[in-house]
């Protein structure tokens, strides 16, 4: 069953001196979700943030849908200290645990739902013994590890795969795909069948959010 179209700003291309302002105007504007992009600089090149960011922001009152993106290797025991934060849901990478229902056991003990995070050399064939288990596919449209690249055409195709393979199922499963969204990406990857989509500077580097987040949901209708 495809899901109402959700847009989830990703942070990593906010401006962290004012990040509690930042997510409360880009919500205002009309945003569904908050995207963490969570990096280690170990299994991606790249330094973010952890999860006293996400307390921080709960403490400071935030209560919208935080979804969280761990690039990151080991897993499960940041994974617990998202959750504990206040992370809603919580996506990670298959090759960056021994293994997947395990980590995924562990996020649901948490009470936060979860995702599978299939970067654009790896086969949805991750998915063929835990698809019963997941709450969202996650499908990178480009390499994990650094905002602001070019979208990979070949996602529009492992789009619609995921959608088959979702559409097959009997439990709601979200559909969300990061990078390289913009107004000229978004009409595609929705036909393609995605319903949730990350986007960072798109959102974050224009200068009015309501009138970019609206011409979205335009592009996407």
């Amino acid at each position: 069953m495809r899901s109402k179209s959700l847009i989830a700003p990703s942070i990593l291309s906010a401006n962290f001196a004012r990040l509690g302002e930042e997510i409360n105007s880009v919500m205002s504007a009309g945003a569904d979700w908050i995207h963490f992009d969570v990096m280690d600089n170990h299994y991606v090149p790249n330094l973010t943030v952890g999860p006293m960011v996400c307390k921080s922001l709960r403490d400071d009152g935030i209560k919208d849908f935080i979804d969280v993106h761990l690039m990151i290797e080991p897993v499960n025991d940041l994974a617990k200290s998202f959750a504990s934060a206040g992370a809603d849901l919580i996506s990670f990478h298959p090759e960056a645990v021994e293994s997947s229902k395990e980590t995924i056991d562990i996020i649901k003990a948490c009470s936060c739902k979860v995702g599978i995070a299939i970067n654009p050399d790896t086969s949805l064939s991750v998915l063929d013994e835990i698809i019963n288990e997941i709450d969202l596919i996650l499908l990178m449209s480009v390499y994990p590890g650094f905002g602001g690249q070019e979208f990979i055409e070949d996602t529009i195709e492992k789009i619609q795969a995921a959608r088959n393979l979702i559409d097959k199922q009997d439990h709601k499963i979200y559909l969300e795909v990061d990078g390289g969204i913009n107004n000229e990406t978004i009409s595609r990857v929705s036909k393609a069948g995605a319903d949730v989509f990350v986007a960072g500077s798109a959102i974050f580097g224009s200068s009015d959010y309501e009138q970019t987040i609206e011409s979205f949901r335009q592009k996407i209708s």
